[in-house]
């Protein structure tokens, strides 16, 4: 499977890593560690330059969740209303929750965009709030590329110092990501299970 990605990496070159990169902040087939980890590989051998590579993933990155942000843009904060207080059991959350985080966001959008860039998940789903926020395009580009360039360096960079042991990390970070997932999915399940609204 190692040598089959990094194949397929070389072979796209750095527009691969681009869409590759994309596509995972929009839908993720493969995870970002994974894509930039290994394509550190192939810069250790010679494939790849580390800069090119770098800006590149981080430009996908950005392009992908310009995407969600362009989502939130158009969905806008009153019209997401409706479908929080029809399906608030199931989100976990009620309309007053919506607005605490709307109104944390407008007091520290910037900074948040930026730190959340090295968090698994939200570093995407940052994206939605920030359009519906209507953050300034300009602030949530340069704040998204910022973090991404440096998660996306970092990623790169192991993946370049540990060359092919890389893929030996594989066999521990698979079943760790599966129990990262099953403790989130059990913790959202409790959530629904004992959700209740407020008393007015």
């Amino acid at each position: 499977m190692t040598e089959f990605i990094l194949d397929w990496i070389a072979r796209g070159g750095y527009l691969g890593i681009f869409v590759l990169m994309a596509l995972e902040n929009v839908f993720p087939p493969i995870p970002s560690e994974v894509i930039m980890g290994f394509g550190g590989i192939a810069a250790a051998r010679g494939q790849m330059a580390m800069v090119p590579l770098v800006l590149w993933g981080t430009a996908g990155t950005t392009a992908g969740n310009v995407f969600w942000y362009v989502v939130g843009r158009r969905l806008g904060y009153e019209r997401f209303r409706p479908f929080v207080e029809k399906h608030g059991r199931w989100l976990t959350m009620e309309w007053e929750d919506v607005e605490h985080v709307q109104h944390f966001f407008h007091r520290h959008g910037g900074w948040m965009v930026f730190v959340f860039r090295f968090l698994p998940t939200f570093r995407t789903m940052i994206s939605l709030p920030a359009g519906m926020a209507a953050m300034p395009v300009w602030k949530f580009l340069l704040w998204t590329f910022a973090g991404s360039l440096i998660w996306n360096g970092f990623l790169a960079g192991a993946g370049y110092v540990l060359g092919s042991r890389f893929s030996q990390l594989e066999q521990y970070l698979g079943p760790l990501g599966i129990g990262v997932t099953v403790l989130a999915l059990g913790i959202w399940l409790y959530r629904v299970a004992t959700w209740k609204p407020r008393e007015r």
